[in-house]
């Protein structure tokens, strides 16, 4: 495993987790920040992004959103092609509501994380 797939990976599965929690509440929207965060955060390790986008995938089956279900699909080959030759948007939410190639604004949290991974 990499090591910025090991150091960025808790932050990541912090973030699945929390998903979780609100999906077990039935706080569908709420849940879905948190894999767009999970998705910022893991984006640039290849494993995690796929992980992400397979779960967001989910996510749209099971609220019935088959713009989201496809768009995902669509986005699980993507991150499995791109992220391994260093193409990730920086920033991107992974949602099929934004352009998969929009590089958008890290919040600060975020990129402090990211860049505490990325140090040796």
């Amino acid at each position: 495993m990499p090591v910025f797939t090991k150091k960025i990976r808790p932050y990541v599965e912090q973030e699945l987790d929390q998903y979780r929690a609100l999906m077990r509440e039935a706080k569908p929207a709420e849940a879905f920040k948190h894999l767009e965060n999970a998705h910022v955060l893991g984006q640039e390790s290849t494993w995690l992004h796929v992980k992400v986008h397979w779960i967001m995938m989910l996510w749209g089956f099971q609220q019935k959103r088959p713009g989201e279900f496809f768009g995902q699909i669509f986005r699980i080959f993507g991150a499995a092609a791109m992220t391994a030759i260093g193409f990730v948007p920086k920033g991107n939410t992974g949602g099929s509501n934004v352009s998969p190639f929009k590089v958008m604004p890290i919040r600060q949290e975020h990129e402090r994380l990211i860049e505490q991974a990325k140090a040796s």
